[in-house]
């Protein structure tokens, strides 16, 4: 029997569609440097997910721009295999900062999957006369442009939440950028500066030896690391966003059931025991693992949100 042309086209264009992915090696193209918490995240995931695909699952770091050269990338890749890792500047802060972007954050992606959340502390060096964020408050108003805080740049996390304290508890703090959260805990330890916000992973070990104290943490609820440390919501201050995020994006156009699969997948690892407790709870984060159609619902959200931080900063990009 002899076909014609269109039904032969459409046999082949079904069975394309049909084609199990990953159908190669798969690369997953995270936007920061090798040795930081996304970067072991990626390769954890990386040495689980080879198995169940059948392929080997690469990590390569491509960071700089404030993870546009990543996102850069990605959005242009026409392998089908190419995945994104990230955090919530590319999608979520780098739209309000920047006049012009080479990719855009709505259109050239495709959500696939939010890994987990990273609630991050506002801590102080341990002489500054403040031990909660009543006295903090207090003592900024009684002195103030006396407080200084260290974030890693602006419109990075720290500086936002920084100037939301600020704003809505009506407070002079000044803001010392430095080049990377590696050298601002440091500083405050120094007492170069008496402030900043960082991750529980972070800060366990220098709360621990009184190095630092803690004032505030982020998020909806107290982290069961640090079940003593009261949250900026219960002390009024909801506002107050100092969460990061992790998650996965295929570029716009993937097949859909290319993002199911990483998404059923990385859940899998994600709700497993003894992935979990080491790998995530341990440091201080908060798992979800959400559906695609639930991550697009959550960055539209948390784009609203970090605009009104981003535009209460001031901040502009460096």
């Amino acid at each position: 029997m002899k076909l014609i042309p269109g039904i032969l086209l459409s046999l082949c264009c079904f069975a394309a569609h049909a084609a199990p992915w990953p159908a190669r090696p798969v690369r997953i193209v995270v936007a920061y440097p090798p040795g930081g918490g996304i970067d072991i995240l990626a390769r954890s995931l990386a040495d689980k997910l080879s198995a169940p695909w059948g392929q080997p699952v690469v990590v390569e770091n491509k960071p700089g721009a404030n993870t546009i050269l990543a996102a850069d990338l990605v959005a242009k890749a026409t392998d089908g295999h190419t995945v994104l890792m990230t955090s919530e500047g590319t999608f979520s802060i780098n739209p309000h900062m920047y006049a012009k972007l080479p990719y855009d954050a709505q259109r050239d992606f495709l959500p696939v999957t939010l890994l987990v959340l990273l609630q991050q502390l506002l801590v102080a060096n341990p002489s500054l006369p403040a031990n909660n964020l009543a006295e903090l408050i207090a003592l900024a108003k009684a002195r103030p442009g006396s407080i200084n805080y260290a974030s890693y740049g602006s419109g990075s996390q720290p500086h936002l939440s920084g100037e939301m304290l600020k704003y809505k508890a009506g407070i002079d703090l000044v803001h010392v950028p430095y080049k990377g959260i590696s050298l601002a805990v440091p500083a405050v330890m120094a007492g170069e500066v008496q402030l900043t916000f960082a991750g529980i992973a972070t800060s366990m070990a220098l709360l621990k030896s009184g190095r630092i104290k803690p004032i505030a943490i982020g998020g909806p609820r107290r982290s069961p690391l640090l079940p003593e440390v009261p949250t900026f919501a219960e002390l009024g201050y909801p506002e107050v966003q100092t969460h990061a995020w992790f998650g996965l994006f295929l570029p716009a156009g993937s097949p859909q059931e290319a993002a199911l699969r990483i998404y059923r997948d990385t859940k899998s690892i994600l709700d497993d025991p003894q992935f979990r407790q080491p790998q995530l709870i341990d440091k201080g984060y908060e798992v979800v693992g959400s559906s695609p159609a639930e991550f697009s619902d959550y960055l539209k959200k948390d784009l609203a949100a970090r605009g009104i931080a981003v535009k209460i900063s001031g901040a502009k990009a460096e």
